[in-house]
C-alpha cells in the first residue's frame, strides 16, 4: 500500500524524497512530484553502495522505491 506523509512528496523522474514545499528537485531539476510514493532508502555514499548502483542512484539522498 502506497505510503502517503503530508512532510514528503517524490520526484516522478528520479524518486528522490523532498519536503512538501519543495518547487524544483535538487537531485534531477524535474518539477514533477507525487505524495504517492512506498518504500525509502537513504544513500549516503552511492559510489560504495551496491543497492544504490543497482536502482540507478548516483546522489546521496533519500528515495522512494515506488512512484504513482
Amino acid at each position: 500500500m502506497p505510503r502517503r506523509l503530508s512532510s514528503w512528496k517524490a520526484c516522478k523522474n528520479c524518486k528522490a524524497l523532498v519536503d512538501i514545499k519543495t518547487e524544483t528537485c535538487p537531485i534531477c531539476g524535474s518539477r514533477e512530484f507525487s505524495t504517492e510514493w512506498s518504500g525509502m532508502i537513504i544513500v549516503t555514499d552511492p559510489e560504495k553502495s551496491l543497492v544504490a548502483s543497482k536502482l540507478g542512484i548516483e546522489k546521496p539522498g533519500r528515495y522512494a522505491l515506488r512512484v504513482r
